[in-house]
């Protein structure tokens, strides 16, 4: 059996009448920027999210840029992230004029590690940019206490963490804002590029719909310097028709994972921890292997596709060597780059792929030494 890493025409042939009824309405509505469509899907995004506002944008890196401009992050202002994360969320800081400073992340949960904050921070820092990874929030608590006794801002990374649960908030409601992504993989995903932020502030919100085009509040009037990052009226329909799927495929997700972890707990592997007061939605499912390129390949001649999240660390990049933070100080990013490796997972996975994922790996990998 072949099976696939991720794919999406299943979900799209689940929803199929949903959303040709959507693409219709916005069709014969004849509105295809901003309108109705838009405000109704940020309202239930907002709701969804446990926020009073949603602020739909192009995409999730220009909601990181959004949003820092929004929380008042200015050209050459410091923000800390992790090295430990996609490209785009360190474009995303850099394309609101701030410069990134990389800190490393815990071993076990792979998200910020607080105790890394203080030797990152400088008189330049402005904000922290936690990022809520492959499904699971960052351990906010510590976060938040370290920027306010330093008058930081906090921006949420929540690309991957639509749905996820810190203490019982939900992502989206745990900084002063945060930016999610829809790109079509994610657990709610757009038929293109797609992207929102949400927070309860509502100063935050009215610069964020200000600087999502060209600083408008009416038409032809700019009040700041803003762009054009406008979610259109066909993505925001298709987003809503998806929504209200969103809580069984999360669930769906989980139940999923608890099978995984069941059935994996005896090989070689380390397997995923999820952190204390966390719910997991589970957008990846990712184990580490020290022989992770061989296992790759040997499951891929079995049939199974995989990925990895992510090869290499943001500073070894070509374009970001310039990030590294000298020997050491974001060593736990550098080896988790090189033995991570994320499973087939996703709500329209069928019982019988997940179980020859589990066949293959027991082929490959042998059992752990106790």
């Amino acid at each position: 059996m072949r099976v696939p890493f991720l794919d999406l025409s299943r979900e799209i042939g689940e929803l199929r009448p949903a959303l040709d009824a959507a693409l219709a309405r916005v069709l014969d509505s004849g509105r295809f920027v901003g309108g109705e469509e838009v405000e109704r899907f940020e309202a239930a995004f907002a709701a969804f999210c446990g926020a009073s506002h949603a602020v739909g944008v192009a995409s999730g890196t220009d909601a990181i840029s959004i949003a820092l401009e929004a929380v008042g992050v200015r050209p050459g202002d410091e923000v800390i992230t992790v090295a430990n994360t996609c490209v785009p969320t360190v474009a995303g800081i850099e394309g609101a004029g701030a410069v990134p400073v990389l800190v490393d992340v815990d071993p076990d949960t792979f998200t910020l590690a607080p105790e890394s904050l203080e030797g990152a921070f400088t008189p330049r820092t402005r904000a922290i940019v936690p990022v809520h990874l492959y499904g699971q929030c960052a351990d906010m608590e510590p976060v938040l206490d370290f920027a306010r006794a330093r008058g930081l801002r906090v921006v949420e990374d929540a690309a991957q963490a639509h749905g996820a649960e810190y203490g019982g908030r939900r992502a989206g409601t745990l900084g002063d804002a945060a930016a999610f992504s829809f790109y079509p993989t994610k657990n709610l995903g757009a038929l293109g590029d797609g992207g929102a932020v949400v927070t309860s502030d509502p100063d935050v919100a009215e610069r964020a719909r200000l600087l999502r085009s060209y600083g408008e509040r009416e038409r032809f009037r700019s009040l700041v310097r803003g762009r054009n990052s406008r979610l259109d009226a066909i993505q925001a329909a298709l987003l809503a028709a998806r929504l209200p799927y969103v809580e069984g495929w999360n669930e769906r997700r989980r139940e999923l994972a608890d099978c995984y972890t069941s059935a994996l707990a005896r090989l070689d592997l380390v397997l995923p921890r999820k952190g204390q007061g966390r719910r997991h939605v589970w957008h990846l499912y990712v184990v580490r292997s020290g022989r992770r390129d061989e296992l790759r390949r040997e499951l891929a001649a079995l049939g199974v596709e995989t990925l990895v999240h992510y090869p290499r660390p943001v500073h070894r990049h070509p374009a970001y060597a310039d990030l590294a933070r000298g020997e050491g100080v974001l060593e736990v990013s550098e080896r988790l780059a090189g033995e991570i490796v994320s499973l087939p997972l996703s709500p329209h996975l069928a019982e019988g792929e997940l179980d020859a994922v589990v066949e293959a790996l027991a082929d490959s990998v042998p059992l752990a030494v106790l």
